[in-house]
């Protein structure tokens, strides 16, 4: 084991100032981060422990949405009736996420700034962009199943393991943060996650010591709403494909469309293609097949997981055909 100092923070304001070395890291639940720690992935010489601030409230805006506390936990989030109600898909993704112990622990915050669940990422003794910089990526030509097919790069074909966030990201959800300057930034969840480039160790645009306080949710879509989760097991397990999807369907013909897609790159993906194939349309096995092309069109597999093209194809019809009706 590693030593490293340990910090209780009693402000979002006070943890920021206090996590502005690349080698000091927050803690909340610790469902990812202790982990890390205990494979030496990650290697802190300072923990910034946030898991007491009072970030813990989801409150009601006057404008519909919601305001989420960093600190809620993904058991509390799903439960929550107006979630429930207004969000079913951020419900079910949640609770298609983990066990319940986990759930218990994990945190809104924490779930958007998971690792990826990369073989090569957890095997310190393997080559790995992400983990060190300039390493190579073992992946590529490696054990790559469960890895990324769209948005990827030659130094990176890993995954984004949140369900939460998929939802999210079919919601327009907000991220909402402090800064180490004490100053605080509003960073849209489409731009909050990073794809690989050449830079595949840096997950989120968030600076050095930015903390999320709030996650909040606009006014609830128009529409049905859906979570489909693809994964080797029925039991918890992380998504090969999952589709968070909102579609509302007036006189006949799709009026707006939402869909956002897990298990498929290095954060949640969407595509505006995809929803402009369908706006407009009857909902027909014709139409869905065409927002599937737009789906995959730049998609590319690396060996073990060219299964996902078709899978993903096949999973957003399905969705589809749940969301709109369709027999």
């Amino acid at each position: 084991m590693k030593t490293f100092d340990y910090l209780l923070a009693e402000s979002p304001e006070q943890a920021a100032a206090a996590a502005t070395e690349p080698t000091t890291h927050f803690i909340a639940g610790g469902t990812n981060l202790l982990d890390l720690m205990k494979l030496q992935v990650e290697t802190p010489a300072r923990l910034v422990d946030v898991s007491r601030l009072d970030l813990a409230q989801i409150v009601e805006r006057d404008d519909g949405g919601l305001t989420i506390g960093a600190m809620v936990p993904n058991s509390d989030l799903a439960a929550d009736p107006r979630v429930i109600s207004r969000y079913p898909v951020l419900s079910r993704a949640l609770l298609a996420g983990a066990t319940g112990q986990l759930r218990n622990k994990a945190s809104t915050g924490g779930n958007l700034l998971q690792r990826t669940r990369c073989y090569y990422f957890y095997d310190v003794a393997t080559p790995c962009n992400k983990r060190d910089p300039g390493s190579g990526c073992s992946a590529i030509g490696g054990v790559n199943r469960i890895l990324a097919v769209l948005g990827t790069s030659d130094q990176c074909i890993a995954t984004h393991p949140s369900d939460m966030a998929v939802a999210m990201r079919a919601l327009d959800a907000t991220v909402v943060t402090v800064k180490a300057d004490g100053g605080s930034n509003r960073i849209a969840i489409g731009d909050f996650h990073r794809l690989p480039g050449d830079t595949p160790h840096i997950d989120t645009v968030l600076e050095q010591g930015e903390l999320i306080t709030h996650v909040e949710l606009p006014a609830p879509p128009a529409g049905r709403q859906a979570y489909r989760k693809v994964r080797d097991r029925a039991s918890y397990a992380f998504a090969l494909v999952s589709v968070a999807g909102v579609v509302d369907v007036q006189d006949g013909r799709i009026a707006s469309a939402a869909l956002a897609f897990g298990g498929l790159a290095h954060k949640p993906w969407r595509d505006t293609a995809v929803e402009t194939a369908l706006i407009g349309q009857a909902p027909t096995a014709s139409v869905f097949n065409a927002a599937a092309d737009a789906l995959v069109a730049e998609a590319r597999g690396f060996g073990d997981n060219d299964f996902k093209i078709p899978l993903a194809r096949r999973t957003l019809a399905a969705t589809l055909h749940e969301l709109t009706g369709v027999e």
